[in-house]
């Protein structure tokens, strides 16, 4: 197989960064991107957090109640006060593409793998110290255009790019690679091996636990489970699992995802149970949609998905499949309304739970 070198670009801090550039009052405080805190009675959760915010333990998806709470204790401490903002999606998107646009020029085949992440090929210069040249003049030309700093990973795929990205951060340039294949291989070997489980893509807190408790806390510990055994433990992905922990990834550059599904959904302030309100709620979220999918290159869609979130966090989904595509905003709110009217009754909520957030999906789009 021809040598690859895979580049991985993480924005540091994205949406805090973003902030504080225009905001130059913000320079130097912690800042925190995400729903509104209201005093430590918030029910969203951080979206970003920045460098000074994470050394008060806060970080993306923490509850916003919680990052209050840590906001609060620093201050008592004589600490500067956390700066809660709301998020501005549609700026960030537009910084997001020129940061794109930058790498464009530098690399033909490029994946934007969220709105701060991307990955890009430069297997082209045939050299990992041309390869770090180009990626240093990429930080550079963000800093110098955006005022933005980004992290950089270098490697032989994608997994040991992303990891890298994430190994010197904040603006960060890692290289784990070289152009001999086998010292590449012990290169990638030595950087993974002291990883925690949990850096590796794909080990959330559950399958953490799982893999603790047989011992395993690191990557090194990962490499002594067979094939087999991970297969046995973790399904189908413990296969996926056995060759990572080797890092070993032939996943390509992907340009252009399609987009299967397009959803919205609301965490309330107050749990409830009111009939109206969230009937209010899902209609606007259903008009949130269709906007966003007439906006979209789609004609139908013909599968239609409810998430409702109870008091307690137990969460339950109801799908329907509809027997011919449509595309409208009053057909979308009929069956949404026949997906939730059952968690408001005996039928799918015997116990009388109150809700605490809900969701709307459809899928299956037709173009």
């Amino acid at each position: 197989m021809e040598k690859r070198i895979i580049a991985h670009l993480d924005m540091d801090a994205f949406f805090a960064a973003v902030e504080e550039r225009e905001k130059p009052h913000l320079k130097g405080l912690p800042i925190v991107v995400g729903s509104d805190p209201m005093e430590g009675k918030g029910r969203g959760v951080v979206s970003t957090a920045n460098y000074l915010a994470r050394k008060y333990g806060i970080h993306s998806a923490l509850p916003i109640a919680r990052a209050w709470q840590f906001s609060q204790s620093a201050k008592k401490e004589g600490k500067p006060e956390v700066v809660f903002l709301e998020p501005n999606i549609k700026k960030y998107s537009g910084v997001s593409q020129k940061i794109f646009e930058i790498i464009r020029k530098y690399s033909l085949q490029v994946e934007e793998s969220s709105i701060d992440e991307a990955y890009f090929d430069l297997s082209f210069v045939k050299s990992f110290k041309q390869a770090e040249s180009i990626c240093q003049k990429i930080k550079n030309e963000i800093k110098e255009k955006e005022k933005l700093t980004a992290s950089i990973g270098i490697g032989p795929n994608k997994l040991i790019a992303k990891l890298a990205s994430d190994f010197q951060k904040p603006d960060g340039l890692t290289v784990i690679g070289t152009d001999d294949k086998k010292k590449c291989t012990e290169l990638v070997e030595i950087f993974l091996n002291p990883l925690p489980i949990r850096k590796i893509p794909g080990i959330g807190p559950k399958t953490e636990i799982v893999l603790k408790n047989k011992g395993i806390n690191f990557v090194k510990d990962l490499k002594n489970l067979s094939k087999e055994k991970l297969k046995e433990m973790l399904g189908k992905w413990g296969a996926d699992l056995y060759d990572m922990a080797r890092g070993r990834d032939n996943s390509p550059i992907i340009e252009e995802y399609e987009i299967k599904s397009i959803g919205e959904q609301e965490t309330f302030l107050k749990d409830t149970k009111d009939a109206g309100f969230l009937f209010q709620k899902l209609n606007e979220l259903a008009e949130n949609i269709i906007n966003r999918f007439n906006q979209g290159d789609f004609r139908k869609f013909k599968a239609i998905t409810l998430t409702v979130r109870f008091a307690d966090f137990e969460t339950k989904t109801s799908s329907k499949t509809l027997s011919k595509p449509i595309n409208s905003l009053d057909n979308l709110k009929f069956e949404a309304l026949k997906l939730l009217t059952p968690f408001l009754s005996a039928q799918k909520n015997p116990r009388k739970k109150l809700i605490r957030l809900i969701g709307l999906r459809i899928e299956k789009l037709e173009k």
